[in-house]
């Protein structure tokens, strides 16, 4: 049960009462109370709610994802589709959703630069129209330049990284199997000009991932509230949701703190500052009430203390919701992609 403790439509009162009723007759139940929210938590709330609700059916084997199950359902989409690489990390077919511009199939013999999005937690099925379709309305009015979006798959939690169990190398499949593929099989730029690494909230934290530890490989970076930044694993969402946190860190980073600093992009911008003073453009974008503000703040201030050049910017009333600070960006966003797509 998820209720926000603000609700006058459906008082929160009435939740506590049906728990009070589960819990005496022993059916399994949780119930999360969403402070300072209304009937309305499903548009504030919506990626943790996701999160949670996967977490549970999970939790309670009303749903299993295997590691095996690399191809997702196919999401129906204006000039999007599904299309399957075969993997050798995984030795198994993996799937990936791509847009193509209009322009693909009118100029036959040209080539388009590439932005790989990495959605957030949860899974990335269900952004992959609005996303694309917010895109191809900026490029049909002529806001930015055509361009290839690539849509991979890093499951609900697995935060863009090769599981230190190696059963989900999804940074592997991503970086060294499906850029190549993409590459091969489209007519795409092929250097790094070519191509920008973007996401939100987890995906915000591959895309800073991704990009911090290949820099020769992206010409931009593109953090939209992103998260987890911190080393210890101990922000907002982490702290309301413990045993959540501790499925991730087991997952993923194999139960060891040391693990996640490692694979942090707060370590890898340490790791290779050198390379990103030029050649590559960065951006973190945050709404002004998103709980990974402090966060993102944080983050900035260690790559301005790093001398690694950025752009930071702070969108007033926006809460963490991609669209929203897209829109929000304004202009703005428009800039960040023909700056570096516009030859």
């Amino acid at each position: 049960m998820l209720h926000g403790d603000h609700d006058t439509v459906v008082p929160p009162e009435r939740s506590a009462s049906l728990k009070e009723i589960l819990d005496e007759i022993k059916t399994p139940n949780e119930r999360v109370i969403y402070k300072g929210e209304n009937h309305n938590i499903i548009r504030s709330q919506r990626e943790d709610m996701v999160v949670r609700i996967v977490s549970w059916l999970e939790k309670y084997g009303v749903m299993k994802q295997q590691p095996s199950q690399w191809v997702t359902l196919q999401v129906t989409a204006p000039r999007v589709q599904q299309y399957i690489l075969q993997s050798q990390a995984v030795k198994a077919q993996v799937s990936y959703h791509l847009y193509l511009p209009k322009a693909y199939e009118e100029e036959k013999t040209r080539r388009f630069p590439v932005l790989y999005w990495l959605h957030g937690s949860g899974g990335g099925l269900t952004g992959v129209r609005p996303v694309s379709g917010f895109f191809d309305a900026a490029i049909q009015a002529g806001n930015i330049p055509p361009m290839i979006i690539v849509f991979p798959n890093s499951f609900a939690n697995g935060m863009w990284c090769d599981s230190a169990d190696g059963k989900r190398p999804i940074e592997t499949i991503v970086v060294k199997e499906m850029i190549p593929e993409v590459d091969s099989k489209f007519r795409t730029i092929t250097k790094r000009e070519g191509r920008i690494v973007e996401g939100f909230s987890m995906g915000g934290y591959g895309a800073g991932r991704f990009g911090f530890k290949y820099p020769h490989l992206f010409a931009g970076i593109s953090m939209l509230a992103a998260g987890p930044l911190d080393l210890e694993f101990n922000g907002p969402r982490a702290e309301s949701n413990p045993d959540e946190r501790e499925r991730i860190l087991q997952s993923v980073y194999g139960g060891k703190i040391e693990e996640f600093k490692a694979q942090s992009p707060w370590t890898l911008a340490e790791s290779n500052a050198s390379k990103l003073k030029s050649g590559v453009t960065i951006r973190i974008c945050i709404g002004e009430d998103d709980f990974t503000l402090p966060a993102n703040r944080k983050f900035s201030t260690h790559l301005t203390q790093l001398g690694v050049p950025h752009t930071f910017l702070i969108r007033p009333k926006v809460s963490h919701d991609t669209l929203d600070l897209l829109k929000a960006i304004g202009d703005e966003n428009w800039k960040f992609y023909r700056s570096l797509f516009t030859k």
